[in-house]
């Protein structure tokens, strides 16, 4: 077994995944038009700022379904501003595709957070819980969104007023905020899609994702070794588009 804790320990392992990918549509997910049934209270950009401007590029771009061409920076942006939007956004995707699978994901059937039988997370943010604990699935997640949610409402780290410098460490706590939301949807993957498919959610959660790993892929902003619980589906995703 792998565990993956937030000082991070790793044991090498081998992992075999076999998802079905039944459909890989493109939805413009920043505009936010699906459901409104989330984990947490959706994140919103206040409307008259730039990062709203910029959600509203990011969405049309999206749109035009192209995805590795609508994750680009758009010419003359800033590159923190553009990283900020997009962690919103995916706080807001995977809170809500999260929200969709909560009567599933319970103390009974998900007692550890886990993303099949050889990758396990431990909890920890250095702060409210300094060692990392063993805990189950939904109170791990809700930990991570918890954390996220505290985060993003964080003037100093995610400004939304214009002259409000970020600071000089941002890409490094979008760095880890996205990897830890990565394990929303490794767990969601390993443990859930069968509860997916029944929903039928299954073309939106592979299209987050994909838009998800696009991103990261990008900017560099995710390790592999943290991908490795869903290697061979993001393989699968991003094969045609090399």
């Amino acid at each position: 077994m792998l565990i993956y804790l937030d000082i991070n320990v790793y044991l090498p392992c081998v992992f075999n995944i076999g998802f079905t990918i039944t459909h890989l549509g493109c939805e413009a997910s920043i505009s936010g038009g699906r459901s409104n049934k989330t984990f947490k209270p959706k994140k919103n950009i206040p409307e008259g700022t730039h990062q709203y401007d910029l959600m509203k590029h990011a969405a049309v771009t999206l749109g035009s379904g192209n995805l590795r061409q609508a994750v680009m920076l758009p010419e003359g942006e800033d590159l923190n501003e553009w990283v900020a939007v997009n962690t919103v956004d995916f706080f807001n995707q995977i809170n809500m595709l999260y929200g969709t699978i909560t009567e599933f994901c319970i103390e009974e059937t998900c007692p550890v957070m886990s993303a099949g039988p050889k990758y396990e997370y431990h909890w920890a943010d250095g702060q409210t819980v300094k060692k990392p604990i063993k805990c189950s699935a939904p109170k791990y997640i809700d930990y991570l969104m918890s954390w996220v949610q505290d985060q993003l409402d964080d003037e100093n780290l995610f400004p939304s007023k214009i002259g409000v410098p970020f600071p000089k460490n941002f890409l490094s706590i979008a760095k880890t905020i996205l990897k830890r939301l990565f394990r929303v949807y490794a767990h969601i993957y390993h443990q859930h899609f069968k509860e997916v498919v029944q929903l039928s959610e299954e073309a939106h959660l592979n299209t987050s994702f994909k838009h998800f790993i696009y991103f990261v892929q990008e900017f560099n902003l995710i390790e592999r070794r943290e991908l490795a619980p869903l290697q061979e589906l993001i393989d699968k995703l991003t094969s045609k588009d090399r």
